[in-house]
């Protein structure tokens, strides 16, 4: 098994790219954190079977769904704020991502771990722990309704 950093260093780029797709630039980088640390702790046990990439997606799924949860949880802001924050622009794209991130969850979990993740879609029923039939379907229809929804 390859030291833990190197398995990082191969696996930060696309663990990233699909947390950004999932919770939104503002959320990735601390549900990045706590994938790479329950990574960490779970990778002693890790089996050397080539299926690490669809592993460590799987945990970043995870993450992403706590961050959704926690944020139906969190207190709701104020309409009035004293200060207005300075955010750097938008990606051009940040519609699109906000649509897919409005998917059900099947659907956006589907979509996410097959474009954003390139997982094929064995991997993502492997992650998903349904059907590779189960995980298609759910990407298509996921796919079907951004395209209703998003402007050619």
């Amino acid at each position: 098994m390859i030291p833990f950093q190197r398995f990082l260093e191969e696996h930060r780029t696309p663990v990233l790219r699909f947390l950004v797709a999932s919770v939104g630039r503002d959320a990735a980088d601390d549900c990045f954190q706590e994938t790479f640390l329950a990574a960490l702790r779970a990778y002693p046990r890790l089996r050397d079977d080539g299926h690490a990439r669809a592993w460590v997606l799987t945990i970043a799924h995870r993450k992403a769904l706590d961050h959704h949860r926690a944020r139906r949880r969190a207190a709701v802001p104020m309409a009035e704020v004293p200060e207005v924050a300075v955010h750097d622009a938008p990606p051009a794209d940040d519609e699109t991502w906000a649509r897919v991130r409005a998917l059900p969850p099947k659907q956006r979990a589907a979509v996410l771990l097959r474009y954003a993740g390139d997982l094929s879609h064995r991997e993502v029923a492997t992650a998903l722990r349904c059907s590779e039939e189960a995980a298609r379907r759910s990407a298509h229809e996921g796919l079907k309704k951004l395209r209703l929804e998003i402007p050619a």
